[in-house]
């Protein structure tokens, strides 16, 4: 039987210092807000954590940090992800060693591989670890789509391939994995947007960017929509849905680290290529924020 998580996990910022290292104190308190506000799962060195600008070193370190601080109370997954099959092996053999609950595994970006390649690069990923695996399909950066069949016939093949994070932003590629799915196998949304409706068709939840600012907010909205409360999911979701908007205005973590540090829970610094929001659209999500009393 594989793992059964569910609910609003969040796909956490770094946050860094003014000298470009990583804000270990700031860190420590998002995580700690996110306890206290029952987000259901943490998502480490994802997109959103601006994985692809930390090096070897800082990848072990922020991953360790993370499950040590966590200690257990809610799932720990670590993005081990790349365009190379051998080191997205080696990324996720290191963060089953550091004692991760899963691993969140991108499709390869930039190379483009065929179905076949996408098939052989998830299972040799799936025969080098015991640790749980969730898929991460996000066309959007990787200029290519996991087919909803390779999903299902992925999931029938290997037992510790657990899951998908589906952020193709297409709700009818989402229904024809869940119908088609092993009844053990969790599809979570990757789109804030859409991840009311894919819980309401029968999803596990969502692995969140805006959970980052609202994590309570999120989690009620999964769990209402869960139980089929639709008339309290539908007030969240569409209290919420222009901030929602407003934190893909501009490349993500973009808005979310802007919104964060308009909260005082860090400050506003990013790792090149990442860079700090136009003036314009920061004005936007001050002004949404204002309006719902987060600042």
């Amino acid at each position: 039987m594989r793992k059964a998580w569910q609910g609003s996990i969040v796909a956490i910022v770094t946050p860094f210092n003014i000298d470009g290292s990583i804000d270990y104190t700031a860190f420590d308190n998002l995580i700690d807000f996110h306890l206290e506000n029952e987000t259901d799962g943490i998502v480490v060195c994802g997109t959103t954590g601006e994985a692809a600008t930390l090096n070897k070193k800082e990848y072990a370190e922020l991953i360790k940090h993370t499950v040590d601080k966590v200690d257990k109370r809610i799932p720990v997954i670590a993005g081990s992800g790349t365009n190379s099959t051998s080191e997205a092996i080696e990324n996720s053999c290191l963060s089953e060693s550091l004692g991760v609950d899963a691993v969140l595994v991108v499709s390869p970006y930039y190379n483009k591989p065929t179905r076949n390649g996408l098939k052989d690069y998830f299972s040799q990923i799936a025969k080098a670890v015991n640790v749980p695996i969730l898929l991460y399909n996000v066309p959007g950066r990787t200029a290519g789509n996991i087919p909803a069949d390779l999903v299902v016939e992925l999931a029938n093949e290997f037992d510790n391939i657990v899951g998908i994070k589906d952020a193709s932003g297409n709700l009818e590629q989402l229904a024809c994995i869940l119908k088609d799915k092993p009844s053990d196998f969790m599809v979570f949304s990757g789109d804030d947007a859409l991840a009311f409706q894919a819980v309401c068709m029968g999803a596990s939840g969502v692995i969140s960017v805006i959970a980052n600012l609202i994590p309570k907010e999120f989690h009620d909205l999964m769990n209402a929509a869960s139980q089929g409360d639709l008339v309290k999911a539908k007030e969240i979701y569409f209290k919420y849905l222009r901030l929602i908007q407003l934190c893909f205005i501009e490349s993500n973590p973009i808005p979310v680290k802007t919104g964060l540090a308009i909260m005082n829970k860090l400050d506003e610094e990013f790792r090149s290529p990442m860079c700090r929001m136009m003036d314009e659209n920061r004005k936007l999500l001050v002004d949404e924020m204002t309006k719902l009393g987060m600042v």
